[in-house]
């Protein structure tokens, strides 16, 4: 290393830490910034996010709307958005040559659907600024003193007068508990984002089914969330069952992840279901069900769900009875699914949990408690549902982080 004395040391090479030490930079050209990554790569998960193509953003850029896809940090990074938001999230990365595209679900992705284009950004920048990154370089010890930080490194200690932490999620309690032996309130992580394992379930046949409007809840809770399915070779998946799955995490967690989800196929009410069915029964009198869905759902899942309802292959329209036509509204709106066990989404982990938002200065990411301490990106107790916001909520703190961590008394 060029130095063992620091403006700004970055704990955690990933989206936050590597913002942050841009922001830093930006913000104070003359600040020295080291960033430091544990690991043997930078940015890995920026890799394998949206499946390799980086959902960099949402295009809701109202900041009140923007805070509200988020489970746990909603009135934390309501304020935090009035400074930066999508709208600038976005903005900076078209300036720094990493042209986005909008797609109708809102998701903002690079134009060239490649998270390469994101990280070849950032590398660029941290080259630019004359940024000083270290891999294989895990922090041991973080001491506080009176003129700054004193890092402990693998065989070296430096000296940082300010520090900024980005070390991301933590899947357990103990990737915590240095934060916490520094005197800062933690929250226990539990995952948040994942998909609902059905085991030997009938329904994991018709894997890779989408069905585009739909809506699951939660037995014995208010939790519910509507949008797209996905049936998998082991349960469901898609953006409904992720929203439930995150808004549902700690609850879900205290039930070991053994509980019991409804799905509403069709979103819509048992009353407008049977008027429909009635409709068709009268249309279609001697067509046999299982050919003739008058509902928006693929036919091969319409034929389980008949079979689920007890409808015979040869059943026509004319013969399907009061008793039955209501046993097929009840599949139809209140599909019933025993979920044993969860499924981390595409390689990807989002928890539930970290540095106590009680504990951090909303305008400024720094620690009440630890001036010149700063948090940031999945290591506060923050997490968004799928869609660009978890990656916004770590642009913000970041940005907001490496603004403040900027000023430095000469």
């Amino acid at each position: 290393m060029q130095s063992k004395k620091w403006d700004v040391a970055v704990i955690g090479g990933g989206a936050a830490g590597f913002f942050a030490a841009i922001s830093v930079k930006q913000s104070n050209p003359e600040a020295s910034v080291i960033l430091l990554e544990k690991s043997n790569k930078f940015l890995a998960k920026v890799k394998i996010s949206g499946g390799g193509r980086c959902n960099v953003t949402n295009a809701c850029t109202d900041p009140k709307l923007l805070a509200t896809h988020y489970p746990r940090g909603e009135h934390f990074l309501k304020k935090a958005f009035g400074k930066f938001g999508s709208k600038e999230t976005m903005q900076w990365f078209e300036d720094h040559g990493v042209t986005l595209k909008t797609y109708p679900d809102g998701c903002v992705f690079p134009f060239s659907n490649d998270s390469q284009t994101v990280i070849d950004c950032f590398l660029h920048q941290t080259e630019k600024h004359q940024i000083q990154l270290e891999l294989k370089s895990p922090v041991k010890a973080l001491h506080p003193h009176g003129k700054g930080f004193s890092l402990e490194l693998n065989d070296e200690v430096i000296q940082a007068r300010k520090v900024i932490l980005a070390t991301g999620g933590q899947p357990k309690k103990s990737g915590l508990d240095w934060i916490s032996a520094l005197g800062i309130k933690t929250i226990d992580p539990v995952p948040s984002l994942f998909t609902f394992n059905l085991p030997e379930n009938p329904i994991n046949a018709l894997m890779g089914i989408v069905v585009e409007q739909t809506e699951v809840r939660m037995e014995g809770t208010k939790l519910r969330a509507q949008g797209p399915l996905l049936i998998t070779h082991w349960g469901i998946s898609g953006p409904a069952v992720l929203q439930l799955s995150a808004w549902g995490a700690r609850e879900i967690a205290v039930r070991n992840y053994h509980f019991t989800v409804y799905v509403n196929w069709l979103q819509a009410k048992e009353i407008e279901v049977n008027e429909r069915l009635l409709k068709t029964q009268e249309q279609y009198a001697k067509k046999h069900l299982k050919n003739a869905c008058p509902f928006d759902i693929p036919i091969r899942l319409w034929q389980h769900l008949l079979k689920k309802a007890g409808m015979a292959d040869e059943c026509t329209w004319q013969n399907c009875s009061e008793r039955l036509r209501n046993k097929l509204v009840q599949v139809l709106v209140n599909d019933r699914y025993e979920v044993s066990g969860k499924t981390t989404y595409k390689e990807e982990f989002v928890t539930a949990g970290g540095v106590c938002l009680t504990e951090v200065n909303h305008r400024t990411m720094e620690s009440k408690k630890i001036p010149g301490l700063y948090v940031t990106g999945e290591l506060l107790d923050v997490d968004g549902i799928t869609g660009g916001f978890n990656f916004q909520a770590a642009w913000t703190t970041a940005y907001l982080a490496g603004r403040s961590a900027a000023e430095l008394e000469r």
